[in-house]
C-alpha cells in the first residue's frame, strides 16, 4: 500500500546546452552580494568559471569567492565558509561544482547565522534550522548526488572520524539549479564512474524498502534501466551528449525526494560507505560500490520478493523454472557484472581501508531500522571484512 505523504520540490531547473542562460534572470531576484563557492579550480581550467563570473559582472554583483571546497567537505571548511558569508553579508550562495560543493553551500546556508555549533545542532542532534538562511543556487559540473534538487548536506569531521548527512526541509533546497550536460565532459573518468554508482545507490536505497507494488517502484525501475543503458555508452564515449544528458536527468530524479514518497527507504549502504569515507576520505560513489554487494547478499533473503522483481524488471533475468531465491541471486550477479564492466571499485582496501580500521568502521556506521534487516554490529563487521 502506498503510504500517505505531502510532496513539494521548490527548486527550479534549467536543463540543456543553453541552461546557463537562465542564470541572469535568477540573479535578479537576489541582492548584490554573492558568495561564489567552488572546488579545487577545475572550473577555471574548463572555462565554466569565466562564463559564470561574466554573468555575475553583467548583473552588477559584488562577488566574494570561497574556493577550495574538498570532495568531502569538512567541519573546518564549513566554519571558514560561515565566517566568509557573514563578512560579505551574502544575499546568495552560488555553488559551481559537483555534489560536494552543493552540499557545502547548503551547510553554510543553514550555519552562517546559527546560534549553536552547526556540527552538533545539525549533524549530531539532527535539528532543523531556526535562524536566518542564505538562499542557494547551483551550477552543476558533476552528476551523482542529486544535491541540486534536494535538501541533503553531508559534512565530514575527521577529528571524530564521522561523515554524516542531514536531509533538510524544502526551505533549504536550492532555489534554482543550472544543469548543462556539457559542463560534465571534462570530469575525470574515475569521478564520472563514481557518480554513476552514486545514482544507482540512491535509487536502490529507496527501492529496497517495503514490498509494496507502488508507483515509486515502477519509476525506480525505469530510472535504473536508463542509467545502466546510458552508463555503458558513456564509459566508451564520455562526450556522447544523449548518454550524459540522460544520466544527468536520472541523477536528479534519483534523489529529488519523488521516488521516496510512500516508501520507508533504507540508506544502510550509505551509512557503511560514509564510515569508510570518514576514515579514508575516498570518493563517495566508490565507497558505496565497495560495500554494496556484501550488504545486498546479506539482506536479500529478508526481501527476496523485491530482489526477485529487481532481477526480472531491471536486469532481465529469466525466472522460468527457478525459485525466487535463484532469480534474486542471479539479479545480484548481473548487477556485479555491470559494476565490474564499467570499472567501479569493488573493495574498500583499494580505497585505503586497512584491517586495523575495522573496529572504528563498525563504530562509525549508523544503523537504520527501515530496511529489510536491522544489522547487528557483528553483521556490519562481516560486511566490511567481505568488502576488504
Amino acid at each position: 500500500m502506498l503510504g500517505d505523504f505531502t510532496y513539494c520540490n521548490p527548486t527550479k531547473l534549467y536543463f540543456g546546452k543553453n541552461a546557463l542562460d537562465g542564470l541572469k534572470g535568477e540573479l535578479g531576484k537576489y541582492g548584490k552580494n554573492v558568495m561564489l563557492v567552488y572546488g579545487g579550480g577545475s572550473i577555471k581550467r574548463n572555462g565554466i568559471y569565466d562564463k559564470v563570473t561574466a554573468i555575475l559582472r553583467e548583473c552588477g554583483k559584488e562577488v566574494t569567492e570561497d574556493a577550495g571546497v574538498m570532495p568531502n567537505p569538512t567541519v573546518e571548511k564549513l566554519n571558514e565558509g560561515c565566517e566568509r558569508a557573514r563578512a560579505c553579508k551574502a544575499d546568495l550562495i552560488l555553488a559551481v561544482g559537483g555534489g560536494s560543493v552543493c552540499d557545502y553551500a547548503k551547510a553554510v546556508s543553514v550555519s552562517a547565522y546559527c546560534g549553536d555549533d552547526p556540527w552538533q545542532k545539525y549533524f549530531i542532534r539532527f535539528e532543523e534550522p531556526t535562524c536566518k538562511l542564505i538562499p542557494v543556487g547551483c551550477v552543476l559540473t558533476m552528476v551523482g548526488t542529486g544535491s541540486e534538487m534536494n535538501g541533503g548536506s553531508v559534512i565530514t569531521n575527521h577529528a571524530e572520524k564521522l561523515k554524516i548527512g542531514h536531509v533538510f526541509g524544502e526551505e533549504v533546497f536550492p532555489k534554482f539549479s543550472v544543469l548543462d550536460p556539457e559542463f560534465t565532459y571534462t570530469l575525470p573518468e574515475y569521478q564520472m564512474k563514481a557518480g554513476f554508482y552514486d545514482i544507482m545507490s540512491h535509487i536502490l536505497e529507496q527501492y529496497f524498502s517495503g514490498e509494496d507494488d507502488n508507483t515509486s517502484d515502477y519509476i525506480a525501475e525505469g530510472l535504473l534501466r536508463s542509467l545502466i543503458h546510458s552508463s555503458r555508452i558513456a564509459v566508451k564515449d564520455p562526450k556522447n551528449y544523449e548518454a550524459r544528458s540522460n544520466i544527468m536527468w536520472t541523477a536528479t530524479w534519483a534523489l529529488n525526494t519523488l521516488i521516496a514518497k510512500g516508501k520507508a527507504t533504507d540508506w544502510e549502504v550509505h551509512m557503511l560507505g560514509q564510515a569508510v569515507g570518514a576514515y579514508t576520505d575516498a570518493t563517495h560513489g566508490m565507497t558505496l560500490a565497495a560495500v554494496s554487494m556484501p550488504y545486498y547478499r546479506l539482506i536479500m533473503p529478508y526481501g527476496v520478493d523485491k530482489f526477485a522483481r529487481y532481477a526480472v524488471n531491471v536486469w532481465g533475468v529469466d525466472a522460468a523454472g527457478k525459485s525466487k531465491e535463484q532469480v534474486a541471486s542471479e539479479g545480484l550477479d548481473e548487477m556485479e557484472k555491470w559494476m565490474r564492466e564499467i570499472g567501479l571499485v569493488m573493495n574498500i582496501s583499494e580505497l585505503g581501508a586497512t584491517p586495523d580500521m575495522l573496529d572504528g568502521l563498525v563504530k562509525a556506521t549508523f544503523i537504520h531500522e527501515s530496511g529489510y534487516k536491522v544489522l547487528t554490529p557483528a553483521e556490519v563487521q562481516s560486511i566490511f571484512e567481505q568488502s576488504m
